[in-house]
């Protein structure tokens, strides 16, 4: 990233910048303070507000799958009493299609990174947070694991997972009767327009460990599967490509059918999500 200041801006930290800048994969972009932003991938900063958040203030809050920890800090800006951060260890334990399996690590971490938990360290120690990451995966989630929680959140993850249903079970056994449960994922904006009522969904076969993108319709189902009861919901959104992501420098290269939908749905360019509030119901009563 480049060490010059914006116009009226604050003189960068150049030992922050430097961390920064040596970390190879930033997902979020994340205003650090100090005259400090990451090159993300995805920039969550304009669709926060957007999205259907609980009353989190003074509650015990779970993130899951932060990866450089924006809806982590978020929660933990919104007044939470404490933030586990939820998420695996490395990138070998993702949900790679089997060819890229077995063909081992190198060629996952080239896609991948090594340490996907290095910009949520640079994070947490620049904004001098609390957030506590703990090395879980989504399917290993339990009240031994990581006990209950009065408000979970979960971004962007479920297209990644081979078994999104059983995620999100695992993500209802560690919420707590009167919880909450903020489920921001990415949803098909072709499919939400073509089919708003039917739950349905595209098979990307794991490309880029990318597995199924539902359609609006298609998310709420998973949720009810899962055991959620749908509270409310905020209006289909995009999120804004960050300056790390290879559109910056080629554009974007997806079908032009595509990027029309994104912005009939989601209100401009990016990937289209949906944002859910959720709670769960009392199973077995």
């Amino acid at each position: 990233m480049s060490d010059e200041p914006t116009a009226g801006g604050p003189e960068p930290n150049r030992g922050l910048a430097d961390l920064v800048a040596a970390n190879p994969a930033w997902y979020h972009t994340l205003d650090l303070g100090q005259g400090v932003v990451t090159p993300g991938w995805f920039d969550l900063r304009p669709v926060l507000d957007r999205m259907p958040w609980p009353d989190v203030s003074g509650k015990r809050c779970l993130d899951v799958g932060p990866y450089d920890g924006a809806l982590a800090f978020e929660l933990e800006r919104r007044g939470a009493a404490e933030v586990i951060a939820a998420d695996i260890a490395d990138t070998a334990s993702w949900d790679w299609p089997l060819r890229l399996r077995v063909r081992g690590p190198e060629v996952r971490n080239r896609l991948a990174g090594v340490d996907p938990g290095a910009g949520f360290k640079i994070a947490k120690q620049a904004l001098s947070s609390k957030v506590e990451r703990v090395e879980v995966s989504i399917y290993e989630l339990s009240p031994e694991s990581v006990g209950e929680f009065d408000v979970i959140s979960c971004g962007s993850l479920l297209l990644h997972l081979q078994n999104p249903v059983a995620g999100l079970e695992a993500i209802h056994s560690v919420c707590r009767p009167d919880g909450h449960f903020l489920s921001a994922e990415t949803i098909s904006p072709g499919l939400s327009l073509l089919r708003p009522k039917a739950p349905v969904a595209q098979f990307e076969s794991g490309e880029q460990c990318r597995w199924w993108t539902p359609n609006r319709a298609g998310h709420k189902a998973l949720l009810r599967s899962a055991g959620f009861t749908i509270e409310r919901e905020a209006k289909p959104y995009a999120i804004p490509f960050g300056p790390g992501h290879h559109v910056a420098a080629v554009g974007d290269g997806r079908p032009r059918r595509t990027r029309l939908a994104t912005r009939l749905l989601g209100g401009g360019p990016g990937l289209t999500h949906a944002a859910v509030l959720a709670r769960p119901e009392a199973l077995g009563a």
